[in-house]
């Protein structure tokens, strides 16, 4: 997508905000109006132009056709319309600083209204947009090819006249197939093969902190498996996060390629609350809280996914916790099945990540607030719901921080997420690619990237 279709806004590596279809941006002082300047001479691969209307046909389409995944994202826009040909207003219900994250994701790429009307669902099989490369095919499981598109506004930083995306689910095939010249750059390497490929002088190792996290969720208040002593006692969770050495678990089970985390940002982040860091173990200080708490030894069941990374993980936290006086089992589950259960509330604790967003909001609110989405905990706190929706309503970042920080001295303690780490996006290319800048989204932006 990001090859195929422009945004109104990117990133940079730093997550700030730049200019893509958007040119410039404006809020009004009661931060209910987002008005936009457009780029001019941008085009849809079918030539349709790129304009006011064609952002407002998008935008009203993401909110309105009922198959749309866009409409949660796009929840506080209450209307838009195009002001010229080039400028387009948001009207908000109600403030929301993270609208521009969501229109640096996929509800701000734009694509063909002419295409969208004409195709109606089967729009999916063939994406019209104004990136800078266009559809070519796609071969279930084989391929993915799209082609320069020679009259986008920024062409003449696109070298690739083709760019070709191959599934190769087996990492030690897409690695060999990097060694062997068949492909030219490799996304997801395995952490394992993270020596082999530094050691490459034909390679190029890239690496970047992601946006998202790994933890363990605690069913606080989801149903009758809460009432347990480790959903009513906060010092039982404090103490079990206490007993984790996320140091040693990213040496051993990532090859020192993730960042240990404690909260919902990793501590690269201009979010991250620097008041509350990574705690080192201290088995000592769990076992004192267990005593206040009332307990000796508990048995804690554990859910996980069936994969090796993560099973290995939690393999490792179940012994490095056994010494302060947790008995963990773990419940190996598919993927799929483990959600499910997660949401009707039919676990105690339960491993599970996000992949993360570009706001802050996007990977705390919706998981802690008592209203949250995706808050499959149920934790409740009336103060950090008021923190966060504070946070989201603000275009102040020094505000926002500050709510954020509160809310994290509470979080700090209550621990409905025992944050594990934050996995890293890690790339191997042929040193023959030139130019290539990771960024923490995970996704590839070929501006300026060359091949020798």
């Amino acid at each position: 997508y990001t090859s195929l279709c422009d945004k109104l806004v990117d990133i940079t590596p730093e997550l700030d905000y730049v200019p893509q279809l958007a040119t410039e941006w404006t809020w009004s002082d009661d931060g209910l109006e987002l008005t936009m300047k457009l780029r001019e001479g941008a085009t849809f691969h079918d030539g349709t132009p790129f304009n006011a209307e064609a952002v407002v046909a998008n935008i009203e389409r993401s909110q309105n056709l009922p198959e749309s995944r866009r409409k949660s994202e796009l929840a506080s826009v209450a209307g838009i319309e195009a002001t010229s040909e080039f400028e387009v207003k948001f009207k908000l219900s109600a403030p929301d600083a993270t609208l521009l994250a969501q229109l640096s994701d996929r509800a701000g790429m734009m694509e063909s209204p002419k295409a969208q009307k004409e195709m109606g669902l089967d729009f999916a099989n063939n994406p019209v947009c104004s990136g800078p490369y266009k559809f070519v095919e796609r071969i279930q499981q084989d391929r993915i090819v799209l082609e320069k598109f020679a009259e986008h506004w920024n062409a003449d930083q696109f070298q690739f006249e083709k760019v070709t995306f191959l599934p190769i689910p087996d990492t030690t095939v897409r690695l060999a197939n990097l060694q062997a010249g068949d492909i030219d750059m490799l996304e997801r390497l395995a952490p394992t093969d993270a020596a082999a490929v530094k050691a490459d002088s034909n390679l190029i190792y890239e690496q970047i902190v992601g946006l998202g996290y790994q933890g363990i969720t605690v069913n606080i208040g989801n149903g009758a498996r809460a009432d347990n002593p480790m959903g009513k006692e906060a010092k039982l969770r404090q103490a079990l996060s206490l007993a984790i050495d996320r140091n040693a678990i990213n040496e051993v089970v990532f090859q020192g390629t993730a960042s240990p985390g404690n909260q919902h940002v990793p501590p690269s982040s201009p979010w991250y609350v620097q008041a509350h860091p990574v705690q080192e173990r201290d088995i000592e200080a769990a076992k004192a809280l267990m005593s206040e708490a009332g307990v000796d030894r508990i048995e804690v069941e554990v859910q996980v996914a069936n994969n090796p990374v993560q099973a290995q993980l939690m393999q490792v936290v179940q012994s490095m916790v056994a010494e302060a006086g947790f008995d963990v089992s773990l419940k190996a589950m598919e993927f799929a099945s483990m959600l499910s259960e997660q949401t009707a509330g039919n676990y105690q604790l339960s491993q599970v990540g996000w992949s993360g967003r570009t706001d802050p909001d996007g990977n705390i609110h919706q998981f802690v607030t008592c209203e949250g989405g995706i808050n499959d905990s149920k934790y409740c706190n009336e103060a950090v719901d008021k923190l966060l929706n504070e946070a989201r309503q603000t275009n102040d970042v020094a505000v926002r921080k500050e709510k954020y920080a509160a809310a994290q001295d509470i979080l700090s303690e209550e621990l409905p997420i025992i944050y594990l780490y934050h996995p890293s996006w890690i790339w191997a290319l042929s040193n023959k690619i030139k130019g290539f800048v990771p960024y923490p989204d995970g996704m590839i932006r070929l501006a300026k990237v060359t091949k020798e």
